[in-house]
């Protein structure tokens, strides 16, 4: 089966030095690019377009491409990083060295050594992925997911696993629909997470038709080895519509389980408990892109987010944590420690 193509950034504030350098992978290594002028959009880039290789300039306005390479490395620390500059200099070389960059190519670059160190730096990129756990969560609603599970997300990423967020609407009931993609993109883009925002009408998602195909088709595509998703015990129909959806779809998946949210009922009984330690300060600066719904949803709140932490402590074993209710486990879950409930879950 043919590898899809790999997807590369192009950073440069020269348009026609960046349009050459687009074109160049595009024909010449079949690579899908996307070229901006700054990295002001980085994050959200990473979010959505879950780049393999990122080639940028040194000199750009803004962040530099040697500050870009230190991001990166934080964020997205398997993404190959080329950079790029007209000016060679021994401080340029170590700067690019402090900063863990892959490449320093001088240019005008010639294309097919581009090409060369692009395709290199993009299956190594690729097979690093590929060994990686990969966790899926899935949601109704952007900040769905982070309210629920963010915590626990975050412990994934830094124990290296690889995060998708699937957010099956836009959340239009709830404010302006590009701000909370905006907002959703941001939040993801913070633990280096890749976002899949689809656009099925808020409050009236279906369970089947294209609902259960989306859920399906990215499962195929992402092949999560742990799913987490809304319970069922909910008094919101969307919520209980994309619980259904995904349980079809990840019949065949061994850990999938089921995270609280605001409007779930007292039916839900947890019977996990993972320790958030260390992530909670993450997941508050996940719940802060949302910006567009302070003062709206109370349970937004940073004191309201630390005390339900705090609450669900007393039946795990660090002092916060969020619950899960567990449909099925074969290992994986939260990427922290997890502590089962002695008997069935509080009401």
């Amino acid at each position: 089966m043919t590898s899809p193509a790999l997807r590369v950034v192009v950073l440069d504030d020269d348009p026609d030095v960046a349009a050459y350098t687009g074109t160049v992978l595009e024909r010449r290594a079949g690579c899908e690019v996307v070229v901006l002028h700054d990295a002001s959009d980085i994050a959200a880039t990473l979010a959505r377009f879950d780049p393999d290789v990122v080639v940028t300039d040194i000199e750009m306005p803004g962040m530099s491409g040697l500050e870009l390479a230190g991001v990166l490395r934080e964020q997205a620390p398997e993404v190959g990083v080329v950079v790029m500059t007209a000016h060679v200099s021994v401080e340029y070389a170590v700067g690019a060295l402090r900063q863990r960059a892959d490449e320093f190519l001088t240019k005008p670059v010639a294309g097919g050594q581009l090409v060369d160190v692009v395709r290199r730096l993009g299956e190594r990129r690729r097979a690093a992925v590929a060994a990686r756990p990969v966790v899926l969560a899935v949601g109704a609603h952007p900040d769905d997911v982070e309210i629920g599970a963010g915590g626990i997300l975050a412990a994934h990423r830094a124990a290296g696993d690889q995060v998708v967020i699937l957010t099956l609407s836009r959340g239009a009931r709830g404010g302006d629909a590009g701000d909370r993609e905006g907002e959703s993109l941001a939040a993801a883009g913070l633990i280096g997470a890749r976002l899949v925002l689809e656009d099925q009408p808020d409050t009236q998602i279906p369970v089947a038709g294209p609902t259960l195909e989306i859920v399906e088709r990215v499962v195929t595509e992402v092949r999560p080895t742990v799913v987490y998703t809304h319970s069922a015990n909910d008094r919101h129909q969307d919520h209980r519509a994309v619980h259904d959806a995904t349980m079809v779809a990840t019949r065949g998946i061994g850990t999938v389980a089921c995270f609280q949210s605001p409007s779930a009922t007292v039916d839900y009984r947890p019977n996990r408990f993972v320790t958030i330690d260390g992530h909670l300060d993450t997941k508050l600066a996940m719940l802060a892109c949302f910006a567009s719904q302070a003062g709206i949803r109370d349970y937004l709140e940073p004191d309201f987010v630390r005390s339900t932490a705090r609450y669900w402590s007393r039946f795990g074993t660090g002092r916060t944590v969020e619950p899960l209710e567990i449909v099925r486990d074969t290992g994986g879950i939260g990427g922290a420690r997890a502590t089962p409930a002695a008997g069935p879950g509080p009401a």
